[in-house]
């Protein structure tokens, strides 16, 4: 029976967890020509030679055949075609791992840590007596193998932490974790975390419900300190495979699906699938527009601005729901529900209100009770919306995690103090992290799990925007020498810049969009909206449709691309006009068309064409 990749008798590289599944085959050559002592198995034949039909060359097509050879057997054991896998390895001579290997990895996904460390040392010996290799397993370049015992030890001391053995895990820290001398201030955190509760334990390392997860998390840490030759990293080919596939994506330009492209051949997209005409133009607003944002679903556009009010649109028809009408000053943020039941407004006021979006009705006042009454600047939902946190300009409480289910929901669970003003926040998809920025040039990372800061990033240049990605990993911040920062959160560092032509210190709202959030949108002060492709900063468009305001000033200050409609994204200005942008025209006879809207000319061009001279 064909096995599944999950299934509790796979583990990695498609393995069965038994050990002697793995001894090396009589007359299988040794991996990357090492000796029996260095993981090898030995045979009188080179690598990259057949013992059915004779030498072949080491090379295939100019890539290394025993590496080919060898992810590819690996790549038939992760899809279950084990036959298939021995045949291959039987007909090129080429073993996947020596027993050893295997052994290490069975030892690790199975908790025996003791074996695993003296595999890893080079003290072990085979059920048979036999000999052990004096060098242990052949480290890469960089890896350290004190580095790698503290991750072995410090999961054997998490495992017995969770299962309540408070007694031994002491002991591990004590005599097997300290003597290593590796993180001083990762040995105070484990420690303290010998006073915790089954609950908070849970909480605060993220723990997976199956300690074999944890054990697999483990493995790849330690397969990145291993010689690649001795240990392929798990699910090479298709890891190999997605670069191809993001490869091809990152040299299309337009890519606005999320279907990845085929391997059968080469892939392009369209320019004219790409959403640069203006579908309908929105004309409630009396003042300038300062915030447009669809609904995590895509049903509904909200937006906001000078003139105080809220109007919350379907995204079908443009039809307005709803006009909240509570603030008395402009509206500046607003935030929806990833539920997408409900909205906060915020304004140049100490009050930010929560609204049910589907009612208009107002559920909740929120306000920063503190002596300063500063305004609320922004806020961010937790992912069970349920929770929020707002930030303010009062430095007394900068920011305040609100409870919605609480008994007493005007009372913040915790409150963030001191130190700066925050401007704007934003809490990552997966509920893990919390960022936001003072009134100068410094984002702060906090884990919001346990309210402490991780790290601070100095930028060149004033902040007005955070926007994280769907999938945690990466913000995207304007500055106001007029340029988009991608930063990503797990480096710690930033990874791309976009330029525009003009920001200033005018607060513009940025987007990620696209159907795989493949494209990086900004508004600017020149009356533009600036889109580029996320991995190479190719600019992609230039559209330049909003006009002037009072002001005479034509700011693009908001953008918003529809979660659930790659082809539409959603513009608000200085003009007093929301523009909704796609990749079609409305059809004067559908019964969707809403004549009581304005329709730009339906015979133009698309705006790919016209600014394209302007790239």
């Amino acid at each position: 029976m064909r096995s599944d990749e999950t299934s509790r008798g796979i583990v990695s590289n498609g393995y069965s967890a038994s050990p002697t599944h793995h001894a090396p085959r009589k007359g299988v050559v040794s991996v990357n020509g090492h000796s029996p002592h260095l993981n090898g198995s030995t045979h009188p034949l080179k690598n990259g030679t057949s013992r059915r039909k004779g030498p072949r060359s080491p090379l295939y097509r100019g890539h290394n055949r025993e590496e080919l050879t060898r992810i590819l057997i690996q790549g038939l054991k992760d899809m279950g075609y084990e036959d298939s896998a021995d045949t291959l390895s039987s007909e090129s001579g080429y073993e996947l791992e020596s027993s050893e290997v295997a052994t290490f990895r069975a030892a690790i996904l199975s908790g025996k840590w003791s074996q695993a460390e003296r595999i890893l040392s080079g003290y072990y010996q085979d059920d048979g007596g036999g000999g052990s290799a004096e060098q242990g397993i052949v480290l890469a370049e960089h890896a350290n193998k004190d580095q790698m015992l503290f991750w072995i030890r410090k999961q054997k001391f998490l495992e017995l932490l969770v299962r309540r053995d408070l007694l031994s895990a002491l002991k591990v820290l004590r005599e097997e974790l300290t003597p290593l001398h590796r993180d001083t201030y990762q040995l105070h955190s484990l420690s303290g975390l010998l006073m915790c509760t089954q609950a908070e334990l849970q909480t605060q390392l993220h723990w997976p419900e199956d300690p074999e997860d944890a054990r697999q998390r483990l493995l790849e840490d330690l397969t990145s300190s291993i010689a690649p030759s001795v240990m392929i990293r798990d699910h090479r080919l298709a890891e190999l495979l997605d670069h191809v596939k993001r490869a091809q994506i990152n040299g299309c330009l337009y890519h606005n699906t999320s279907e990845p492209p085929s391997l059968y051949s080469d892939h392009e997209c369209s320019p004219q699938a790409f959403p640069s005409s203006t579908y309908m133009i929105l004309e409630q607003h009396s003042g300038e527009v300062y915030c447009v944002a669809f609904s995590p679903d895509g049903t509904k556009l909200a937006t906001a601005g000078e003139d105080k009010v809220c109007i919350i649109y379907d995204s079908k028809r443009f039809q307005v729901l709803h006009k909240l009408h509570k603030h008395n000053a402009a509206i500046t943020h607003i935030a929806w529900s990833p539920d997408s039941k409900r909205i906060v407004t915020a304004a140049a006021e100490p009050n930010a209100y929560v609204w049910d979006a589907s009612l208009g009705k107002l559920l909740m006042t929120i306000a920063h009770q503190t002596g300063e009454h500063r305004p609320v600047t922004s806020a961010a939902w937790t992912p069970d919306s349920e929770k929020l946190i707002t930030g303010c300009h009062d430095r007394d409480a900068k920011m305040c995690l609100w409870d919605l289910k609480s008994q007493d929901p005007k009372t913040p669970l915790h409150t963030w103090k001191g130190e700066f003003r925050v401007s704007d926040l934003a809490v990552t998809p997966d509920g893990h992290r919390l960022i936001c920025n003072d009134m100068d040039e410094t984002l702060i990372i906090y884990d919001l799990d346990s309210a402490r800061e991780e790290f601070r990033l100095k930028l060149s240049s004033k902040i007005t925007c955070i926007t994280a990605s769907h999938d945690s990993r990466t913000i995207i911040v304007n500055i106001a020498e007029g340029e988009v920062h991608m930063f990503d959160l797990e480096q710690r560092r930033l990874i791309r810049k976009f330029k525009a032509e003009n920001q200033g210190g005018t607060i513009i709202r940025n987007c990620f969009g696209g159907a795989a959030e493949n494209f990086v949108l900004s508004g600017s002060k020149d009356g533009r909206i600036y889109i580029w492709h996320k991995e190479n900063s190719a600019v992609i468009a230039k559209l330049q449709e909003h006009g002037k305001g009072s002001k005479n000033e034509q700011c693009v200050t908001s953008v918003s691309w529809n979660p659930m409609n790659s082809g539409m994204f959603a513009s608000g200005g200085d003009d007093r006009k929301v523009r909704i942008w796609t990749n079609t025209l409305p059809d004067e006879s559908s019964t969707e068309f809403d004549p009581r809207i304005r329709h730009p000319d339906l015979g133009r061009l698309s705006a790919i064409r016209t600014t394209a001279s302007n790239l």
